[in-house]
């Protein structure tokens, strides 16, 4: 059998890591995470920035993905007939609640985002397309986990970090979470992955009824959410959106 090249393991290992979690990271989390020398961590980081896969934030010297990987993945990307199907209802989206709108598929046991809508503002923003997010603390992450059973087994079997003091990681605990997701056709989650961001999300269902990935408005937890509850209007807003595309995906009833 043939031997995995070593190098291009650890910079697929890096791609992932700045795929997930924290937005930018500094060459010591890079190289404490992935287990390297710093000298290693950042001949490969200076490789893959060379090639447009890494971007360094000239003020912080922080990394991030870079532009190569989301051309290199549109051929993915576009003929995804979810995200085809989705365009126009989350542009609508983003438009009509002022804030971001994400849409995620499961994907190796966390939430891959496939397409997000920038806040229809002036503000700086980055583009999250082709990045992970969390099954257990995110809104899409929850309302995946709660419909369907694949998502649901890959959450329970994972660890599930605190990123906050209000992520919620006990089994019973999580379990109660995507109960109450189901019974009401939506999770939210309020500064549970990210400090002072809140967002809610709703299913979104095929021809044969089953969850294919879910939509979300995400923004400032003082906009979201109105004292400790998400407001009622973005909540029906997620679910018409959802529903909207369910109905172009041939689901029946939504």
């Amino acid at each position: 059998m043939a031997k995995n090249i070593q190098s291009l393991e650890r910079a697929a290992a890096m791609l992932r890591l700045l795929a997930g979690g924290e937005r930018r990271l500094g060459l010591s989390d890079i190289a404490s995470s992935l287990d390297l020398a710093k000298g290693t961590a950042h001949g490969i980081l200076r490789t893959l920035q060379a090639e447009g896969f890494v971007e360094q934030d000239p003020a912080s010297g922080r990394y991030q993905l870079g532009a190569e990987l989301l051309r290199l993945g549109n051929s993915y990307l576009d003929v995804h007939e979810l995200r085809a199907r989705a365009l126009v209802w989350t542009d609508d989206l983003a438009r009509s609640s002022g804030e971001s709108v994400h849409l995620g598929v499961l994907h190796q046991h966390g939430v891959l985002i496939i397409h997000h809508v920038f806040r229809p503002d002036d503000s700086r923003q980055v583009l999250e397309v082709g990045a992970m997010q969390p099954l257990h603390s995110t809104a899409l992450g929850k309302v995946l986990s709660a419909y369907d059973p694949v998502a649901h087994s890959e959450a329970m079997e994972v660890e599930r970090k605190a990123f906050t003091p209000r992520t919620v990681t006990g089994p019973d605990d999580f379990e109660s979470v995507l109960e109450h997701a189901r019974a009401r056709g939506w999770a939210a989650d309020m500064e549970e992955t990210w400090e002072g961001v809140a967002s809610v999300a709703a299913p979104i269902h095929d021809r044969r009824r089953m969850p294919v990935g879910a939509v979300a408005i995400t923004g400032a937890v003082e906009r979201v959410c109105n004292s400790d509850e998400v407001r009622s209007e973005l909540v029906a807003a997620v679910r018409d959106c959802a529903r909207a595309v369910s109905r172009d995906l041939g689901a029946q009833r939504f």
